[in-house]
């Protein structure tokens, strides 16, 4: 017969109890899962309610990746269906190893690298806890051009010799996917305004005969930021300029401020490279080649490393003084009147003369209203074009366009090239070139070679008549859709479509997704429907438009609204 002890039974319930709580308490809890890919990688951000505790393995026939979390539970939806990415098809649960894990699996359409890391919450407190999950498209080994042409590459080797080779611009738009950056008072995403103010600079440069602009991102993804300076080498930039603005704990600091590379950062560098024989050959060009294969002097390498970095600082810091007084002349306020040294990674390519621009303090109010307004952004990137172009006016790279300004210069015709389209390219006009080569009409045969008189004037940068804004869409396919259809429909080239989505192929399925950025002046008006307590002044804070804006557009005698009213929010 057994026998009941009271307090023995009422010590283990306790117990029991408490050991239930410690667990519940201590558990994990994945929140919810968000995808963003981008051309080189998929990147999967795993949100957590704690750091993570977790481990992964990968298997073959299908191939998947498995990621298994320690003392988690779900709260997202899940299976996951992924979209616009050429590797990862699938985001499903599994059953776990043992109780109190979760199990993750990644379904993937071919074997690829991953990488998986932590990061801590974000001071704004807009992200907490996240593994990260980045998954490499693989494939081609070079980082595709995401110039804002429809050409893939840019090559400047032919047209050296002609002296009419291209000023390669990159432009990198800070932060972007699940990097917000800095985030401003009314919650708008420094990510955001530095997209759209890079595309509106390479729209300028591209404008300029003799110019081109790349940029490290067209979209809303994260590059790495090795991977920014590498996208500017491969597509041999003459200058890279990084866009960001600027954020404190106070709201009172605004203005912008343009940073170049100090020494400090530079000598680390230097020491670096020293030691990788792979990065100097690719720094230091056919230089550097030679030095890998039948030198290992060091001294020799660092040498030839510190006189690219020393070009490179002092290219810069005259970049940034033009920047500061351009940005002064157009009215736009400056926190700091000239150049700042500083260690930024975006900074440390000793081949490439680099800047960083701070457009303004995202968390000053009035100034996150300015960063989001079309009127300013567009202030803004004339600013920084008019600059970049003095001052590649007074330090033409060799074999370009612009160090054969006021000379003549050949061109031999290609098949579909026209009198006008020659004329713009060169910033002539048809008139001087008949004038030139005597010509009798515009006729023109392939093969011809015309000599293309040179221009005496200063550059000028076009004022923009239609300012780049542009939104990314989803486009379900439709029966008898094409490529070529879908890209007329929304105003776009195929060649943007394909870079987009990562086709490999122009086959379409029936019900497929394709995300298409389109330019905003297709899009209808933007509306907004009058609740009950909002005014003209918390509207137009919502949209970042004035409300002198507000008043014009919909023809308001008077600031009362009425609960329901339709108004049309202006793009400023």
């Amino acid at each position: 017969m057994l026998n009941f002890n009271p307090l023995r039974a009422f010590i283990l319930c306790i117990a029991f109890a408490l050991s239930l709580f410690s667990v519940s308490s201590l558990a994990n809890t994945l929140e919810s899962l968000r995808v963003w890919p981008s051309p080189d990688e998929t990147r999967v951000v795993i949100d957590l309610k704690s750091e993570a505790q977790y481990s992964y393995f990968t298997l073959s026939s299908p191939e998947r990746l498995v990621v298994d979390l320690k003392d988690t539970q779900l709260k997202a939806k899940l299976p996951l269906n992924v979209q616009g990415s050429p590797v990862l098809r699938k985001i499903r649960k599994s059953s776990p190893p043992n109780s109190g894990t979760y199990r993750l699996v990644f379904e993937l359409s071919k074997k690829t690298s991953v990488q998986l890391f932590k990061l801590a919450p974000t001071p704004g407190g807009q992200y907490g806890h996240r593994l990260v999950v980045d998954i490499s498209h693989g494939g081609s080994k070079a980082t595709p051009s995401t110039s804002s042409s429809s050409q893939t590459q840019v090559s400047r080797d032919a047209s050296q010799l002609l002296g009419t080779a291209d000023i390669v611009v990159a432009l990198d738009a800070g932060h972007g996917g699940e990097d917000p950056g800095s985030i401003g008072p009314t919650r708008k995403y420094e990510k955001h305004a530095t997209l759209a103010i890079s595309k509106k600079i390479a729209a300028q440069i591209n404008a300029i005969p003799g110019m081109k602009a790349v940029m490290t991102r067209r979209g809303d993804y994260f590059v790495n930021l090795n991977k920014r300076s590498e996208i500017a080498r491969k597509n041999k930039a003459h200058l890279l300029v990084s866009i960001h603005a600027d954020a404190f704990h106070s709201p009172k600091p605004r203005g912008g401020s343009v940073f170049v590379l100090n020494t400090r950062r530079a000598n680390t560098e230097i020491a670096r490279w020293v030691e990788n024989h792979e990065e100097q050959s690719q720094l230091l060009g056919g230089a550097g080649e030679v030095l890998a294969k039948n030198n290992n002097d060091k001294n020799v390498s660092q040498t030839l490393l510190d006189l690219q970095f020393s070009h490179s600082q002092k290219e810069g810091y005259k970049v940034a003084t033009k920047i500061l007084g351009e940005m002064r002349s157009s009215g736009i306020h400056l926190h700091k009147k000239d150049p700042v040294n500083a260690s930024l990674a975006v900074l440390k390519s000793p081949d490439i003369p680099s800047v960083l621009v701070e457009t303004g303090f995202i968390s000053n109010p009035s100034e996150e209203r300015l960063l989001f307004q079309r009127s300013h952004q567009d202030k803004l990137a004339r600013a920084l074009t008019k600059a970049i172009v003095k001052y590649f006016e007074e330090n033409p790279p060799e074999g370009t366009l612009f160090a054969n300004r006021g000379k003549s210069i050949k061109h031999k015709v290609s098949r579909g090239e026209s009198l006008s389209v020659i004329a713009k390219k060169y910033g002539s006009s048809t008139k001087a070139i008949m004038a030139a080569n005597k010509l009798k009409s515009t006729s023109l045969a392939v093969g011809q070679v015309l000599t293309i008189p040179g221009a005496h004037s200063a550059v000028s940068v076009p004022k923009p008549s239609n300012p780049v804004e542009t939104k990314t869409i989803t486009h379900v396919v439709q029966r008898g859709e094409y490529l070529g259809k879908i890209a007329a429909k929304y105003k776009v080239s195929v060649a943007d479509i394909r870079r987009e989505n990562n086709l490999r192929s122009d086959t379409l399925k029936l019900g497929q997704k394709l995300k298409i950025t389109v330019s905003l002046k297709d899009q209808p008006l933007r509306k907004h429907k009058v609740q009950r307590g909002e005014f003209l002044g918390k509207i137009a804070r919502k949209y970042g438009v004035s409300v002198d804006s507000l008043r014009r557009a919909n023809n308001l005698k008077s600031d009362q609204l009425a609960v329901g009213q339709t108004l049309i929010i202006p793009r400023n």
